[in-house]
């Protein structure tokens, strides 16, 4: 097992991928390409059209309203186009809703239980991923935050961070995805959850939009209006 008292993410002394490893899951897009490409179905909501890289995404969710389902629904089509991506500090991700919202499982890193290292933990898998999904245990501290940002912005790869009541994000980011009113759907069993996605940020995403989005939809992949 991997012992997170080894591993230095902002330190100089900080261990280096191993070459074979790195080779494996080093980004198939070059990082002179500056957007990453995402789902048809997210094209319509995201303001760039896609992940910008070294950026940092939030998404601000109430437990139980489906921030975790919208935050990896993110990844369904980065993995199917071969970008290798990682989960940070999500106990139960749920791989098989993952496989129903198109995630391509075999280019997914899962860390789900980090704990009090989640932070060094998601600086070493910048190294080797396009888009990094992380699920703080509480506040994260000024510093910590501020430090994965600015490696973020350095390796050129994006940051998507679940940001809950009890564990908000402590930093402006360049785009906010925030479920504002989630509802199930139901006939004889639950089916999809409704959610209001306002969605706001920096630069295009200044606009701020809502959207209805089923979490997911009848197909699987999420379904805006």
């Amino acid at each position: 097992m991997y012992s997170y008292e080894r591993m230095f993410a902002f330190s100089q002394n900080r261990p280096e991928l191993p070459a074979s490893l790195a080779a494996k899951v080093r980004p198939v897009a070059a990082a002179s390409s500056r957007k990453i490409p995402v789902d048809p179905s997210w094209e319509q909501i995201l303001p760039e059209h896609g992940l910008r890289r070294g950026s940092t995404v939030c998404v601000e969710a109430a437990p139980g309203t489906g921030g975790l389902t919208l935050a990896l629904s993110l990844l369904s089509g980065l993995s199917a186009s071969e970008h290798w991506c990682a989960v940070v500090g999500v106990d139960d991700p749920g791989v098989v809703a993952m496989v129903d919202l198109g995630i391509d499982l075999r280019r997914v890193l899962f860390v789900p239980r980090p704990r009090g290292a989640w932070a060094e933990c998601a600086a070493d898998l910048l190294d080797g991923v396009d888009v990094l999904v992380v699920r703080p245990p509480s506040r994260p501290a000024l510093a910590s935050a501020r430090r994965l940002m600015s490696r973020v912005r350095e390796r050129s790869t994006v940051l998507i961070v679940l940001s809950e009541p009890n564990a908000q994000w402590p930093l402006p980011v360049d785009l906010t995805l925030e479920i504002t009113k989630a509802q199930w759907n139901s006939s004889s069993r639950l089916t999809t959850r409704t959610a209001t996605v306002r969605v706001s940020g920096r630069g295009s995403a200044r606009r701020m939009m809502e959207y209805a989005i089923d979490l997911p939809s009848s197909t699987g992949r999420v379904l805006a209006s």
